[in-house]
């Protein structure tokens, strides 16, 4: 394993860096605007410093987004995936390493730190691929020698906030798809992880330098609510893509919809996996643990509710007691630890307050619910037998806690689901066809992610990722979420000598009178 020196050497984090990069790949020299202090969550101990963007560095980051804009518009959009190639190689090259910083500033295992870089290098050959797959409708007009179609064009600058739980791969998601489609991106990371933004920056600078369009990609890292506020009212950033609670996100909307821009929301989920009287309880179970404790339950896709029918109640439960039993927790970066530690006290504080409300509710802990009395942030997993109405259970708490209740009909189920504000991700263990097709059914799952026998967290590249209700409507990553990143544009075209107007309008005097003009 390498020592904490050369990880840091590898990825370009040897000395300290600013917060921002412009359009030149230089990293500007304030030092006024304070400093954002990494820290490891698994000891409480410093790892590094950064220092923060200021106010005129974030202004010269925009101006030199948008300039370089203009010009990486006009690169045809397979040269432009060409170079995302490229990256995607250069993430190939340091994944080791980049997975070992990411389990180290945010308490992800090294799997699951490893994991997230590939599914960076994932979304580099999707956008690849999407690169010579931006396609628009042709229509047939009504008009004789007319060609209609619609073509797509990109934005501009598209501001990126990303959390602290994917400190990378979000990023990935909207930067990579966003390049493609011919616009730059200004990238404020979480607080709680800018040495992994600083090295995917550097990575991304070497590489475009190379390429000949430095200054594609740039990063504001900052602590300050302030500039986050001033880059989500900024009009020069028609889009801005949060990933965050729902509170931030709904300010958000509101201050980019006054602005008349658009907002990409990715917020909270709160999760089922309703397993019904056929389902394969050790495939359930599997999928269940990874769901609760992968991330120390710190993903909007974690497993926040088991809904298992009553018949099943107590085999499943019997099995998932041996396997929480059976979970190793310590320092993430050592090969046997299936659980790091949550983010920061914070976290800790909020662990602990929902199992004082858990039990003010009436809730029966059934293993866990302590915090460890060990350096960093570290708790048990936990297990509650609960009521879906409670307020507690109602919310999302970023932490390892799992509600486990019961229902006697698929209905029951369903609606037990449903009847929470979010609508992220969602899961039925089954063996029975029509319970399948019933969940799936438009009278089923109201998430923006419904499976059949796998979990809830771990989606795929492929699909569209993103949720309903309270989880903020936004898609990212997959299927035809490149639109979110483009302006759609209507073209018609006459090639004949002739000016017919649309629905067999005439304008001008004739025998009938007068007639009014098309729209």
């Amino acid at each position: 394993m390498m020592t904490t020196e050369a990880l840091f050497k590898r990825l370009g984090l040897a000395s300290e860096q600013s917060g921002g990069s412009g359009s030149s790949s230089t990293w500007t020299r304030t030092t006024q605007a304070g400093v954002v202090e990494s820290q490891n969550p698994s000891t409480g101990q410093t790892l590094g410093r950064v220092y923060g963007c200021s106010d005129d560095d974030y202004d010269a980051l925009v101006t030199d987004l948008q300039h370089m804009q203009t010009s990486w518009r006009r690169v045809p959009a397979p040269k432009r995936g060409e170079v995302i190639r490229r990256i995607g190689e250069a993430l190939r090259e340091q994944k080791d390493a980049l997975g070992s910083l990411i389990a180290l500033e945010v308490g992800k295992i090294k799997a699951e730190g490893d994991g997230e870089v590939q599914e960076m290098i994932d979304m580099a050959d999707f956008a690849v691929g999407l690169s010579r797959m931006l396609y628009g409708y042709t229509m047939h007009s009504e008009r004789p020698q007319h060609r209609m179609y619609e073509q797509w064009h990109p934005l501009g600058v598209i501001g990126v906030i990303t959390a602290f739980n994917f400190p990378v791969a979000v990023w990935a998601w909207n930067a990579f798809i966003a390049a493609v489609t011919g616009n730059t991106v200004l990238w404020k990371p979480s607080p709680k992880a800018p040495l992994c933004a600083v090295a995917v920056q550097h990575l991304c600078n070497r590489v475009l330098e190379g390429a000949g369009y430095p200054g594609v990609f740039a990063l504001c890292t900052t602590d300050r609510v302030e500039l986050a506020e001033r880059m989500v009212r900024d009009e020069r950033l028609p889009l801005i893509s949060f990933t965050g609670s729902v509170p931030v996100g709904r300010h958000v909307a509101e201050v980019a919809g006054r602005r008349l821009g658009r907002s990409l929301l990715e917020l909270s989920g709160n999760n089922a996996i309703i397993v019904d009287e056929t389902a394969d309880l050790e495939l359930a179970t599997s999928a269940i643990v990874f769901g609760a404790v992968g991330t120390a339950g710190q993903r909007c896709t974690s497993t926040r509710r088991v809904i298992v029918q009553e018949s099943q109640y107590d085999r499943l439960v019997s099995r998932l007691l041996s396997a929480y039993g059976q979970v190793t927790i310590g320092n993430p970066l050592q090969a046997d630890v299936m659980m790091g530690p949550l983010i920061d006290g914070e976290a800790v504080a909020r662990y602990r307050s929902a199992l004082d409300a858990i039990r003010q509710a009436g809730g029966e802990v059934l293993c866990g619910g302590r915090v460890l009395s060990r350096p960093g942030y570290f708790v048990e997993p936990t297990i509650v037998r609960a009521q879906n109405h409670w307020k507690i259970v109602q919310q999302e708490t970023f932490a390892p806690i799992l509600y486990v209740m019961t229902y006697r009909t698929l209905d029951q189920a369903i609606d037990m689901q449903n009847a929470v504000p979010q609508g992220l991700s969602s899961a039925l263990f089954t063996t029975h066809l029509r319970h399948s097709e019933a969940f799936l059914s438009a009278a089923g799952s109201d998430c923006g992610i419904a499976n059949i026998n796998i979990g809830t967290s771990g989606a795929e590249i492929g699909g569209a990722f993103g949720g309903e209700k309270h989880t903020g409507g936004g898609r990212e990553a997959g299927s035809d979420a490149w639109k979110a990143y483009m302006r759609r544009q209507t073209t018609t075209i006459n090639w004949g000598t002739e000016l017919p107007l649309a629905q067999g309008i005439t304008f001008g005097r004739s025998e009938g009178g007068h007639h009014g003009a098309s729209r």
